[in-house]
């Protein structure tokens, strides 16, 4: 029998027993020899990228903001690294601030004018009238006693009595206003006209019914009743106007204030 054996088959021997581990080795070290060559290929072409000088320079495009309402001061910024990157840098802008505006002085109101009051016009003087035409039958007398022939004793008389046949005109003596219209119990009828300047005029012993009312306006002259026979203290004299006249609330003398006759 030929026990004499091929290459083929001692290399399937080796390989199967301790030749494996050493296929094994051979194929890590072929591997890791592989490995080094790439890393330094890798390596030697970085290095001649790096040492490569750049073409060209840089080109900075500045795109300025809009512009502000001052006039801005642009600051350059720092010069860019040389390489083949295109660098867009902005502007630094450092704006003035804008002085604030001084105010405007407001013109002072113009004062309105004072209105000139009216001027206030002195009142015409009194014009006075006898209130009827007449003899006086019994003057003014507060100072002495007089005799009063109806009552019959001696008391003070603050008017004049002017004699008058009943019904006859009884006119206002001045201007005025008539201030009060009454019945008095030993006067008779009554009507008072106020004057101003603190005059008073009354008119006693007039008809029942005056021809004027409390709040009316008179003139030297209007018609403000008629003689009457009205006053129970003066019934014993003929028939007669009493005219009295007040200065301040106190009796005068009529007959300083009335024209001649």
């Amino acid at each position: 029998m030929n026990n004499k054996r091929t290459w083929i088959e001692k290399a399937g021997d080796f390989i199967s027993g301790k030749g494996f581990y050493l296929v094994v080795l051979i194929c890590v070290a072929a591997i890791a020899l592989s490995g080094y060559y790439l890393v330094q290929g890798v390596r030697s072409g970085l290095a001649d990228v790096e040492d490569q000088p750049a073409s060209g320079s840089a080109a900075i495009q500045v795109q300025p903001s809009a512009a502000p309402s001052v006039r801005p001061t642009i600051r350059p910024t720092d010069p860019p690294a040389t390489g083949s990157a295109q660098v867009t840098a902005s502007p630094q802008v450092s704006a003035s601030p804008e002085p604030s505006a001084q105010p405007t002085p407001s013109a002072a109101p113009t004062p309105a004018p004072t209105p000139t009051p009216a001027p206030t016009l002195a009142p015409a003087p009194l014009v006075f009238t006898w209130p009827v035409k007449g003899s006086i039958i019994a003057s003014f007398s507060v100072e002495v006693l007089a005799y009063n022939e109806t009552m019959g004793d001696w008391r003070t008389h603050n008017g004049v009595d002017i004699a008058a046949s009943v019904g006859s005109q009884v006119l206002a003596a001045a201007n005025g206003t008539v201030s009060a219209m009454y019945q008095d119990d030993l006067m008779g009828t009554v009507v008072e006209i106020d004057h101003g300047e603190g005059l008073v005029s009354q008119y006693a012993n007039l008809a029942a019914v005056p021809t004027v009312a409390v709040g009316d306006g008179v003139k030297t002259g209007t018609v403000i009743g008629s003689v009457g026979e009205t006053a129970a203290s003066e019934r014993g004299r003929e028939a007669h106007l009493h005219y009295a006249l007040l200065k301040d609330g106190y009796p005068v003398d009529p007959a300083d204030y009335l024209p001649a006759q």
